[in-house]
């Protein structure tokens, strides 16, 4: 029988750690669980909840508390979010980046902030409702894929470290979502048909561009082709990321040489950024050889082992729902402190800001974030 432990469970108010809780609990452990609070409902034009649903979600997450048999707390990590988060999330779009807000959430809230609030609470783990596994191997903790391929989350963990990886469960990583959904069914808790959260708390439904508006400043300018044409004008470059298809204002251009990639009626995909001149450059075609690229370079590297590992071939993810792609590592240091990725195929809109995350099979190893990617001549 597992030894019985303190455990404290974040319950989003969603299923997943919902079920977590439930889990635990029938293992026997004594577990409490933790709704965290990380954007304050400050906005004037949502003053009824219209775009964020903590408020909601809070009421599900004490209803599930109430069915398990469980203690619920609510914690306000605000301020530690924007400070940790949102600070980093607006410094990167102003770069003319794509952040992944979800990942440093991950690392600077959920496994920081939270972790250490519930080792204040005498907890021995903390568990969390991600599609992840980890596994003790030769004294290691590893990070593995959850086993349910199409719900694995563990891009979103890759900077999880040994002592937060050592302190931390993830008891649906083991289950498929339809297991899941299938358990809160039987014990009849209230959100066991509760639609999958998307996106970010702070954003919610509103409009993204619309959200930013408000943090960012913002200068119109020219969009253009790869003749240097103007086909358009931009808001601001901080508002389109590589690959982006809507919202562009642009239809096909009545040209008798076709652009590389697609033709007069092909779908125009942003391909690029120049933030010195404050000019976004649009391709037509899913395919064109500005969209695709073989290597790029990662900094801010985190390896979820204490050692990087050496150089060599791997598999890797340039953004979530994205298969595994082989490629070979390039540390630029015994230390890994950058690296470069050489993929054997070419890589469609990868975009500084996100993450390059390295895989050996289902062990998740680490990564860092795409700093500069080389397009395919």
């Amino acid at each position: 029988m597992t030894q019985k432990q303190r455990i404290v469970v974040g319950l989003s108010g969603g299923v997943d750690s919902a079920v977590t809780a439930y889990l635990l609990k029938q293992q026997g452990h004594e577990v409490i669980g933790i709704f965290m609070k990380n954007w304050e409902d400050d906005d004037s034009d949502d003053e009824n909840g219209k775009y964020c649903s903590s408020n909601i979600d809070f009421v599900d997450a004490a209803a599930v508390a109430d069915v398990i048999g469980i203690e619920i707390e609510h914690v306000n990590f605000a301020a530690d979010y924007k400070d940790r988060v949102f600070a980093t999330f607006l410094r990167e779009y102003e770069a003319g980046r794509t952040p992944n807000p979800d990942i440093l959430c991950n690392a600077e809230i959920k496994f920081k902030a939270f972790l250490d609030h519930a080792m204040r609470l005498g907890a021995e783990k903390i568990a969390t409702g991600h599609y992840a596994r980890v596994r003790e191997l030769n004294g290691q903790v590893q990070l593995l894929k959850g086993v349910d391929n199409s719900k694995d989350q563990s891009y979103f963990l890759h900077r999880l470290n040994q002592a937060q990886l050592a302190k931390t469960l993830f008891p649906v990583g083991e289950l498929h979502k339809t297991e899941v959904r299938r358990i809160a069914d039987e014990i009849k808790l209230p959100n066991a048909r509760k639609k999958d959260s998307t996106g970010i708390c702070f954003i919610g439904e509103r409009p993204f561009r619309e959200f930013l508006n408000r943090y960012l400043a913002h200068q119109p300018g020219p969009i253009k082709d790869e003749r240097g044409r103007k086909i358009g004008e931009h808001v601001g470059l901080s508002f389109y990321t590589l690959g982006q298809r809507q919202g562009l204002g642009i239809g096909g251009l009545k040209d008798k040489g076709a652009p590389r990639g697609g033709g007069d009626h092909e779908p125009w995909f942003v391909a690029k950024k120049d933030m010195a001149n404050n000019t976004l450059y649009a391709v037509q075609g899913h395919q064109h050889p500005w969209l695709l690229s073989h290597t790029l370079t990662a900094d801010d590297i985190s390896w979820t082992s204490a050692q990087p590992p050496g150089r060599g071939h791997v598999a890797a993810k340039t953004r979530y729902r994205q298969s595994d792609a082989a490629c070979e590592f390039m540390p630029s240091n015994p230390d890994a402190a950058h690296f470069k990725l050489q993929f054997e195929q070419a890589q469609w809109a990868v975009t500084p800001g996100q993450s390059a995350v390295l895989y050996d099979g289902e062990v998740c190893l680490g990564g860092g974030v795409i700093a500069q990617v080389i397009a395919q001549p």
